[in-house]
């Protein structure tokens, strides 16, 4: 509860402390930001854990991030350890930290995304991301993101491989975002992430070259916020009709950004790279979005799910 106004949040069968959820590449495995004064897990409602694949990954040469108007672009290329070092040993190492932690999953097949996704499911993840649609790396990914009928079979094979939560994260970079939403919602989604980064590029005029390594990086920031609100008022359409939840993200940096992606129809809203500003912009979110809900007389923040939407 922050001020007067109980902020909790149901999400996927679980009551989280705030709306607020860390994204996935922006906090590492989670642990980093208990290290900062100031920071408790009380001001979040969880965190995605990074991107994880079955084998080991390096990411993409550098450069990896570039700095843009309102917004940056990165081309990490998932490097993380492989699953059975997340699995194994960085998730144990996490639990006396208090909070709600959901596995990002990525893969180059179908059997790899379910290989990943079976192993978490033997492990203390409150859910497991499926991410169908990054554009930073060069195989998988996207390719399944952009195409309803592939992301639909991703989707299903997963479906039957865990018994958590899936959660599938949405590509912008598609012509019919509502069409996948559908899919994902028949394969057994239990929730979307809505949206990933928008593609985007860098050049160096100087060298006359892309500046990114990979050449293709993720616009993420305060630049996509419109784009991404637009997919979210979108999506809610569909996705309200079989009481699927969505975790709004795209360029959230203060309460009414917040506020904006809840009316919209997000039920959590994702903080990623604000975080990089401003570390501890968590409990100021928290505290704006209470004052709000004082102030327009609403006792949860459940009421104000999808209030722009006329009736």
């Amino acid at each position: 509860m922050v001020g007067s106004t109980i902020i909790s949040t149901p999400f996927l069968g679980r009551s989280l402390a705030s709306p607020i959820i860390l994204l996935s590449g922006c906090v590492g495995f989670g642990d980093e930001y208990t290290r900062l004064e100031g920071f408790s897990n009380n001001d979040i409602g969880g965190v995605v854990l990074k991107g994880t694949t079955l084998d080991p990954r390096l990411g993409n040469r550098p450069h990896r991030v570039v700095e843009t108007a309102s917004g940056m672009l990165n081309s990490i290329g998932l490097q993380n350890p492989g699953v059975e070092e997340v699995v194994e040993n960085i998730l144990p190492s996490l639990e006396p930290l208090q909070t709600n932690y959901f596995a990002n999953v990525s893969g180059s097949s179908i059997k790899e995304y379910v290989e990943i996704t079976r192993r978490f499911d033997s492990s203390k993840v409150a859910g497991i991301e499926l991410n169908i649609s990054c554009p930073n790396v060069k195989k998988g990914g996207m390719e399944f993101g952009n195409d309803p009928i592939m992301t639909a079979g991703v989707v299903s094979a997963c479906r039957k491989a865990t018994s958590k939560p899936i959660i599938t994260k949405l590509s912008p970079n598609q012509s019919d975002i509502k069409k996948s939403a559908q899919a994902c919602i028949e394969s057994g989604t239990d929730a979307l992430s809505v949206i990933n980064t928008i593609s985007g590029m860098a050049i160096d005029a100087e060298k006359k070259e892309p500046i990114l390594g990979n050449r293709v990086g993720g616009l993420s920031g305060p630049a996509i916020k419109p784009i991404a609100l637009l997919k979210v008022f979108d999506v809610f359409t569909v996705a309200k009709k079989h009481n699927i939840p969505i975790l709004g993200q795209g360029g959230i940096s203060n309460a009414n950004d917040a506020l904006e992606f809840i009316l919209a129809g997000a039920t959590t809203v994702g903080v990623g790279t604000a975080l990089f500003f401003d570390p501890l912009i968590c409990s100021k979110i928290n505290s704006g979005i209470s004052k709000y809900l004082d102030n327009q007389g609403h006792r949860s923040l459940v009421e104000i799910i999808g209030g722009a939407h006329k009736k």
